[in-house]
């Protein structure tokens, strides 16, 4: 029951913001936008964002960790709100505050989705996917493409799960085992559903002998 009324009081109070920082954003009113992003923080989580952005994802992650097991919710709630910041900085002309906030809530909200965080709570599919638009031509560190690839397949986008698994074999990951793994299983799915997925059999089938392929050279 406490967990109910916490979430939903989450959600409220994060509805009612984003609807005053956009009219804050309007207004361009950067920093009482800020305040209330912060006074959310404060709120929930008993943070502050300076604090929280001196912090390494990983480190991010550890605080919502209780027993060994991951709060997920209220990360994605942390991952929203920073999201929203990236916003308001994103909105004052701020690139590099901006991208820094991004790219730590797609990890956090990819983390969270990983650990069992309810996808309809505060939208997840379309959040990820508003960042994946803000960061777009922007290299994603290793340790969150991985994360999103597995994202991606259960998210039936079977072609930007490719596009993931190349983007990590160029960038040196040993990937090999996960992208045989990866073909493997969509050999195993639908033709229709490959088809909606933007990567019909016949791509598959082609794109697990150039894999075999080129991870073969590799180990040479």
């Amino acid at each position: 029951m406490f967990r109910r009324d916490y979430i939903v009081r989450m959600i409220e109070d994060m509805t009612a913001m984003v609807a005053k920082v956009l009219t804050l954003k309007q207004e361009k009113k950067t920093t009482e936008a800020l305040w209330e992003v912060d006074e959310l923080f404060n709120r929930h989580f008993r943070l502050n964002s300076r604090l929280l952005n001196s912090l390494s994802v990983e480190d991010m992650i550890e605080m919502f960790r209780m027993g060994g097991v991951i709060e997920s919710d209220k990360l994605q709630g942390v991952a929203r709100l920073l999201k929203e910041e990236g916003g308001i900085y994103a909105a004052a002309g701020n690139k590099e505050a901006s991208m820094l906030r991004y790219m730590r809530s797609l990890h956090l909200f990819l983390y969270a989705d990983q650990h069992g965080a309810d996808r309809e709570l505060l939208g997840m599919t379309g959040e990820i996917g508003e960042l994946l638009d803000n960061i777009q031509g922007y290299q994603l560190p290793v340790k969150t493409e991985r994360l999103l690839l597995p994202y991606l397949e259960s998210d039936g986008r079977y072609a930007k799960a490719e596009d993931s698994l190349y983007r990590l074999w160029e960038q040196g990951a040993d990937v090999a085992a996960e992208g045989h793994g990866l073909y493997r299983r969509l050999l195993l799915k639908e033709p229709e559903a490959l088809e909606l997925g933007g990567l019909p059999l016949e791509e598959v089938r082609q794109g697990q002998a150039e894999w075999e392929r080129i991870t073969e050279t590799r180990e040479l």
